[in-house]
């Protein structure tokens, strides 16, 4: 607790104002609790962001009497971790000392399992065999620790270089496969190490003499033991010196034990590379440098590179962290004499793709050990630090692998960015990035289990629905119109009711509330992803008292002519919502979806197109899917001129948590069909400020206070006009993207708003890599696709993690005028004109791009 206390005087805070006299009540199931337990130097930065982030949610236990372990009801062999007393934080870096009644429940666990460190004990007792996702273990931490282990991983399945190693281990281990194999890393098992001195010897010079260690010329002897924090380094010796580097590895053969590795490894010397003339004649001294890296498993269980810090010290001795003040990757590599700035980007690139391999690697390696040997079912590395060596080999610099940690580098980094702001620096992303990342663990555990009441299962384009509910842990009931839709095997409760006529909504609203009470169930929440079903959803909701927009709200969003009507008569704001408006007329009922859209430039076409769609569209059955279940009204607008774009929006409590801003290509004339679409947008950041901010003010003029919504605006030279809002997620590609690009998950952006949660989103998103797709039509593709194996191509280019598919309909949808695309296809790259070149090409192999449906022209756009 002092500790705390000079931390925060250190940060210019107020001490922890003390309320345990008082103790706190009314926290329930959907209260989130991140609990850190352990020291609170390391993690001070993130608590105070998590306090900011989400107030209160983020507690320091400092001591194991300060929480309980109790058996849950619902996961037998494992642990609720229950918090009577902790550390609370606020926004503004004010923290609390509280009392829980009752104990708090866990829904995140970490904190400092530093095998061996004075706080591993309690921590690692209580934080073990949890219900709830935990990040670490005292044994996760000790296999981190072990440079065997790792460096067997990181050569091995992360394909990284490694120091040369010799080995030397007792029998067998069960945290290493009987003959693993990695370049560079060589493992000896021993039955005696008295009785096979011989044995060691031919290793020893064996190593010594073979062409892993023709680069170098020195190595050093040392141990890992089970209580060890890396490599303890005893001797160092020349490579020719092999009677003294024999006894020095017999030396500690000696005292083996079952859980010690004894290791020989090759000193690996930094780079010496053209530095500037010096400024002092006086010789200088060779150094050596040491990249520290630390990694998160960030949104969607993938690696992200969070900080780099580097320490420099004497060559003859390890750079060790702790010892040396960090500094900048950048600046370290000027001094090391990388004068091209183009070079210095080049390597910091290398080092983001190597240190997020390296935690995919150790993250695969620990899927397969037992729970026992993580520490429990629901423990995972989540913070890991990877340290690295800059070496030359064959006159080009290479990046070689040294070892992992549980908390050094985040203690190094940590120090790095609080270095930074004593000098003016602004605050750095490493805080927000763990307190998000942690934050987010926390919000998949809260929604476990829920019960969600969807309206309507949609097509083959809403099939990720299924697999995510099951991915989080939802339990689905699902209320649909087609009693033999695929989708009845693969949910909770399945109930069959047909309300395809929209117009009996309230109707539909009665008898499906009916039916869910029936069946006894009692959902915490109630949600449709599918836009024929989103007004009954919002009369469902209301009438069972769950959170939601309201219907008013939905309908007007829903119906195009209620949409921009309306928004012309909204006069606030700075600019008011009427200044995206569109006008238009409504041309008898209800309109929706994008099929039958047409240019007209006359009365004339105006009225027999409207006609022909009065023909051909009559009910839903003419069209499954673009609410004719409502009518089949028509919308006279006018033509918008601009590039067209989509916004998807999170708003909560009428507050933005997050946007996305995507481009579309040029659409087909007359048609408007859709060509192509990319992520990122090209757009520079102001005017994706625009779109943002108009697609918000129209959702909110509309009384779209909460919700996952999907707004389709066109920009011109004035700024933003509203095409149309859907008030749900948005559709086709645009989910599957957004996770790709920027990590965060709509569908469970859209369950944390109906269950009344506001969901933890980047703050400052960005881009991991760029996505370019182009649609394909059954019209144009069917012979390229279906007899030319081209579908199967693109499968197997799919498996292979090179091309992302969405099947948007089983079937083409439609014909003629009225077709709608069946299928995207995407290529991601690390530019725009990369992704976009390598759809070219694919399109090209494969038959999409032709005269009649040229891809070059629709990605021409993208730029």
């Amino acid at each position: 607790y002092e500790l705390l206390q000079n931390a925060l005087r250190q940060e210019g805070l107020p001490h922890t104002l003390d309320r345990s006299a008082e103790p706190r009540t009314g926290f329930g199931p959907l209260d989130m609790t991140v609990c850190i337990l352990g020291s609170p130097t390391a993690f001070l930065p993130v608590l105070l962001e998590g306090g900011t982030r989400c107030p209160g949610a983020m507690v320091l236990c400092l001591s194991p009497t300060w929480a309980s372990r109790v058996p849950p009801e619902t996961s037998p062999g494992a642990w609720s971790l229950l918090l009577s007393r902790g550390v609370s934080f606020e926004a503004g870096g004010h923290s609390t000392l509280e009392t829980f009644m009752p104990p708090r429940r866990a829904n995140y666990v970490t904190g400092t399992f530093a095998a061996g460190g004075p706080d591993g004990g309690w921590v690692g007792e209580l934080a073990r065999d949890l219900d709830c996702p935990t990040g670490g273990s005292v044994q996760l931490t000790r296999r981190l620790e072990d440079p065997l282990v790792t460096r067997w991983v990181l050569a091995a399945r992360a394909g990284l270089a490694v120091p040369p190693t010799l080995a030397f281990i007792l029998g067998s281990r069960g945290d290493l496969p009987e003959e693993p194999v990695a370049p560079g890393v060589k493992l000896v098992r021993l039955e005696d190490p008295q009785d096979q001195e011989n044995l060691v010897q031919e290793e020893v010079g064996a190593f010594l003499g073979g062409t892993t260690m023709e680069p170098y010329s020195q190595v050093g002897t040392g141990g890992h033991g089970e209580h060890g924090m890396g490599v303890t380094r005893d001797t160092t010796h020349g490579k020719e010196e092999g009677a003294a580097v024999t006894q020095a590895v017999g030396a500690r053969l000696r005292g083996l034990r079952e859980e010690d590795t004894v290791l020989l490894e090759a000193l690996v010397p930094t780079a010496r590379l053209p530095a500037p003339p010096p400024r002092s004649p006086a010789p200088r001294l060779p150094v050596a440098l040491r990249i520290c890296t630390l990694v998160c498993r960030s949104w969607g269980d993938r690696p992200q590179l969070c900080q780099v810090a580097c320490g420099v010290g004497r060559a003859e001795a390890p750079v060790r962290h702790g010892v040396a003040l960090p500094q900048g990757l950048d600046s370290c590599l000027q001094q090391w004499g990388v004068v091209a700035s183009s070079q210095r980007q080049e390597l910091a690139t290398r080092l983001q793709g190597a240190a997020e391999a390296a935690m995919a690697a150790l993250l695969a390696a620990e899927a397969e050990l037992s729970p026992q040997q993580r520490g429990g079912t629901r423990t995972h590395t989540d913070l890991l630090g990877v340290d690295f060596l800059l070496a030359c080999v064959d006159d080009a610099l290479e990046l070689v692998a040294l070892s992992t940690n549980s908390q050094r580098c985040l203690e190094t980094c940590l120090l790095a960015d609080a270095m930074g702001r004593a000098v003016g620096e602004p605050h750095g992303d490493l805080p927000r990035l763990l307190a998000e990342a942690l934050l987010h663990r926390a919000q998949c555990h809260l929604v476990e289990g829920k019960d969600i009441l969807l309206i309507g299962a949609g097509g083959v384009s809403k099939s990720f629905v299924w697999e995510a509910a099951r991915n989080y842990g939802l339990r689905i009931h699902l209320v649909e119109s087609d009693p033999e839709h695929f989708a009845a095997g693969l949910v909770e409760t399945f109930l069959p009711y047909d309300s395809r006529e929209h117009q009996r909504d309230e109707e539909h609203a009665e008898r499906v509330t009916e039916l869910v009470r029936s069946r006894g169930l009692r959902p915490h929440a109630c949600l449709s992803y599918w836009d024929d079903c989103v007004v009954l959803a919002a009369l469902v909701c209301q009438r069972l008292g769950l959170r939601g927009s309201s219907p008013a709200a939905v309908r007007v969003a829903k119906q195009k002519s209620r949409t921009h009507q309306p928004l012309q008569g909204c006069r606030r704001g700075r600019p008011p919502p009427a200044a995206f408006a569109v006008p238009c007329r409504r041309l008898r009922s209800h309109g929706d979806g994008g099929v039958g859209v047409r240019l007209v430039e006359s009365t004339g076409q105006c009225h027999a197109h409207a006609a022909r769609l009065w023909r051909d569209l009559r009910d839903d059955a003419d069209h499954p899917g673009i609410g004719l279940g409502w009518g089949n009204a028509m919308l006279l607008m006018e033509y918008v001129p601009g590039t067209e774009h989509d916004v998807d929006l999170v708003v909560f409590q009428g507050r933005l948590l997050g946007a996305w801003v995507s481009d579309n290509g040029p659409t087909r004339l007359p048609a408007f069909l859709e060509t192509a679409a990319c992520l990122p947008s090209c757009l520079p950041a102001d005017r994706q400020a625009q779109l943002v901010r108009a697609a918000l003010q129209c959702c909110l003029a509309c009384g779209l206070r909460g919700g996952v919504f999907n707004v389709e605006l066109k920009l011109g030279p004035a700024g933003p006009r509203l095409l149309e809002i859907n008030p749900r997620m948005g559709g086709f590609y645009l989910r599957d993207w957004i996770r790709e690009v920027y990590g965060p998950d709509l569908l469970l952006a859209a369950v944390l708003v109906a269950l009344g949660l506001p969901p933890v989103l980047p703050a400052r998103p960005a881009p991991r890599t760029h996505l370019a797709g182009v649609m394909c039509l059954g019209s144009e593709h069917g012979g390229a696709l279906g007899g030319g194996g081209g579908l199967e191509a693109l499968k197997g280019l799919q498996e292979r993690g090179l091309v992302r598919l969405n099947r948007l309909f089983e079937e083409t949808g439609g014909a003629g005028e009225y077709e709608e695309p069946c299928l995207s296809v995407a290529c991601h790259g690390g530019t725009r004109a990369e992704a976009c070149l390598r759809l070219l090409g694919l399109c090209q192999a494969l038959g999409i791009d032709s005269p009649r449906y040229p891809v070059e022209h629709f990605l021409s756009h993208f730029k």
